[in-house]
């Protein structure tokens, strides 16, 4: 099986040198234990906590498990003994040497958020997603996106062009390491086996499933609406479960980095907006799967083509800042229907984008991008991201940015 090369694999080094503990956070499979274990050396301690042995000290004995096992160390799968993590705090906060522990996880739980939260200058936190365009067909280093004409032409030199067809098989096979990378080859029975496996050991681990095929039913509803905004009452209506019981399920699904959710740009110079946020999933390969889209040619022309080629498109803008960049992610629409698919906020400015199945928009799309003009924050240049081969200009204000460059 190939390594792919991840844009993280510069900073990690750098954050063990500067603090005692590194916190790697990302869904299963996206590849944190062998991004890890890539750049760990000889002198580092390996423990997995899938293994049920090393699991019953850390949660039973958790100092005796510390004593066992030599610094500096790295802790695998840290979600099934959270009890460890009072004393790793403990040995952090009494001054542990730079890079003592590096921690991998996929799920946010409380007693992680209380580590991060009252050990913020001890403990750098890094998040991995699945693969990026970037990595999988990309060269150089990674910049987050903006639609600054001196970053697109390095995106340009950096990023392989795809056109209709190969953006479609992009986006119906996914983004996960091990399928791209040619750990398995059968589409398929990869995706089966992912999502029985999420559902027995991450989603199992947070809620009582006593209708583990309901749950099921739940994520493929949730995948049906990927680039929408979010009715629970509906899709708990459509699987047969409470309100309650869809919102439960739903912070599930966010917690264990199945999903993520934009939520409204809010102004209090802008009036009238909705408030509910839109549902994207991680990886499209998923909802693809999930959709019953056998190839990327029916998915090209089938009912939710431009539905997951939004989700595609954001999911990689917020790829392109996790090797670095601070920036904050919104969208717009208000109840006039008025809607901007993708707002970045960054450096006290805000860029408006939008998502077209399309290699020609017309430049009405670019209409809504001048409500911003209202908002307390100047807005920048925006973009609508589409299907065309190269860069194009509406005019001074605005662009048209192919999605193979992000």
């Amino acid at each position: 099986m190939d390594y792919i090369k991840r844009d993280l694999e510069e900073q990690i080094p750098a954050l063990s040198e500067e603090y005692p503990c590194v916190l790697l956070i990302g869904p299963r499979q996206a590849g944190k234990t062998t991004l890890l274990k890539r750049l760990m050396d000889e002198k580092r301690t390996y423990v997995s906590l899938e293994d049920f042995e090393e699991r019953r000290m850390a949660k039973t004995e958790p100092v005796l498990f510390l004593q066992k096992h030599p610094l500096p160390i790295f802790i695998d799968e840290i979600q099934y003994a959270p009890e460890l993590l009072v004393y790793i705090k403990i040995a952090v906060d009494n001054g542990a040497g730079p890079g003592t522990f590096w921690l991998a996880s996929s799920q946010i739980f409380p007693e992680l958020t209380a580590l991060c939260e009252s050990s913020a200058k001890r403990v750098a936190v890094c998040r991995l997603s699945f693969l990026s365009q970037h990595e999988m067909y990309g060269s150089g280093k990674q910049m987050p996106f903006s639609v600054h004409l001196n970053g697109l032409v390095q995106r340009k030199k950096n990023h392989r062009a795809a056109d209709l067809g190969e953006m479609y098989e992009r986006i119906w096979k996914g983004t996960m390491p091990e399928l791209i990378s040619g750990g398995k080859e059968e589409w398929s029975a990869f995706y089966n086996s992912y999502l029985q496996t999420y559902i027995e050991r991450d989603a199992g681990e947070l809620v009582s499933l006593s209708d583990k095929m309901q749950f099921s039913d739940f994520i493929r509803a949730a995948a049906c609406r990927t680039g929408q905004m979010l009715n629970l009452h509906q899709i708990a209506q459509e699987v047969g479960i409470s309100d309650d019981t869809a919102r439960r399920w739903l912070k599930v699904l966010e917690r264990t980095h199945l999903i993520f959710c934009l939520y409204p740009y809010q102004d209090e110079k802008l009036k009238r907006v909705i408030k509910a946020p839109k549902l994207y999933f991680m990886d499209t390969g998923v909802v693809a799967y999930l959709t019953r889209y056998a190839s990327p040619e029916i998915l090209m022309n089938g009912a939710l083509s431009g539905g997951i080629l939004e989700n595609y498109a954001v999911a990689e803008i917020l790829k392109s800042y996790g090797a670095g960049g601070e920036c904050r992610f919104w969208y717009y629409r208000d109840k006039e229907g008025k809607e901007i698919d993708l707002i970045l906020e960054r450096d006290g400015w805000i860029c408006p984008l939008e998502v077209k199945r399309s290699a020609n928009p017309e430049q009405k799309c670019t209409r809504v991008f001048s409500i911003l003009d209202k908002a307390s924050l100047p807005r920048e240049r925006g973009a609508v991201l589409c299907l065309r081969g190269e860069v194009a200009v509406f005019n001074s204000n605005d662009l048209m940015v192919p999605v193979w460059m992000i």
